[in-house]
């Protein structure tokens, strides 16, 4: 005789295993949570550094506000490679786009349309080479590395056959306006202003969007994505069009900063950016991004980069201490991923 065992008494007929694990989706804003944390308190950790080292020149306003102000021009560029990198995606161009559209943008043909001239020729130059990128590797089926290291090099290339050699001064006064102290508000630097405004619409996005939902799921699985409906090489060409337009913005931002354009502007900023986004927590393979985290990253590779200039210690030191830094990362990104 066969016994049927009735469920228990006001369940669902579920086991109690299945009742007691947590879908995986729940866990993951828990270790998002606990990321950003951890990037907080490295955050603490290197300013509580810089205040004992250096109290008096770290903590003075002025030096805050210059470390903001500099980690502005990068953060920018790191909002437009966290996108990429989330899709699965890789932009190795990012600094000679940011060199090319600042020299362009301060020739003196171009200055002679004023501030408007400057900031217009600045993002249409990222939009084309982004433009180019994405062309490339969504319709013409080349790898991410190979397209973006191409652009690298003839970005490069062009931005000092523009310049020759020399450095382009800015004469409008507009764009040197905004550099000044008087144009701050509230003691907050313009620069900052717009760093804050590009975080903030690039986490919005990501996060409340479907052209984000798109990101993810693109750098997750492609062909599932493909599968779900998804148009994957228009979402790719979507992004480094993204990626170029930050490069745009970072390189008009870079102009206002230094008053001038110059063919080595955005040196070693892919590096910079890759760095930022992937200790802040974005998967160099794909599928998970966060701009909170990168520009955590951000801020924290640039008070690095202070506490070192402030205590006169060597670029090389600081350059070994962010690779260990990027290994760690690493590292604790393979460890998650394996334990999810």
């Amino acid at each position: 005789m066969t016994q049927h065992v009735s469920p228990p008494r006001g369940g669902t007929g579920k086991t109690a295993a299945t009742a007691s694990t947590p879908p995986a989706r729940r866990r993951l804003p828990v270790r998002a949570d606990v990321r950003t944390l951890s990037l907080l308190g490295v955050l603490a950790v290197l300013v509580l550094i810089g205040g004992l080292t250096r109290p008096d020149e770290f903590l003075d306003t002025r030096n805050l506000q210059l470390v903001l102000t500099q980690a502005s021009v990068i953060g920018v560029v790191t909002v437009g490679m966290t996108f990429v990198i989330t899709s699965g995606g890789i932009d190795l161009s990012v600094g000679a786009i940011v060199a090319l559209s600042s020299v362009w943008a301060t020739t003196v043909a171009t200055q002679e349309y004023g501030f408007g001239g400057i900031l217009l020729t600045a993002v249409l130059v990222g939009l084309g080479c982004g433009l180019v990128n994405g062309l490339l590797v969504a319709y013409g089926g080349m790898v991410p590395f190979i397209a973006t290291l191409a652009m690298l090099a003839s970005a490069r290339g062009l931005a000092l056959q523009i310049t020759d050699g020399r450095t382009q001064i800015v004469t409008v006064g507009g764009i040197l306006d905004l550099g000044e102290r008087g144009s701050y508000v509230l003691g907050v630097p313009p620069l900052v202003l717009v760093f804050a405004a590009v975080t903030v619409i690039g986490w919005l996005v990501l996060n409340r969007t479907t052209f984000g939902r798109r990101t993810i799921a693109v750098g997750g699985n492609p062909e599932a994505a493909r599968l779900a409906g998804i148009d994957v090489r228009r979402q790719r060409l979507y992004l480094y069009l993204l990626s170029g337009l930050c490069c745009g913005i970072a390189a008009f931002l870079l102009i206002i900063l230094s008053g001038s354009g110059q063919n080595t502007n955005g040196n070693l900023y892919e590096l910079d950016a890759i760095a930022a986004a992937i200790i802040g927590g974005t998967l160099l393979s794909g599928g998970r991004g966060t701009i909170t985290g990168s520009v955590l990253g951000v801020l924290i590779f640039t008070t690095i980069t202070d506490i070192f200039a402030l205590n006169n210690l060597q670029s090389d030191v600081q350059q070994i201490a962010k690779g260990a830094i990027i290994v760690a990362a690493v590292l604790v990104q393979r460890r998650t991923a394996s334990t999810t």
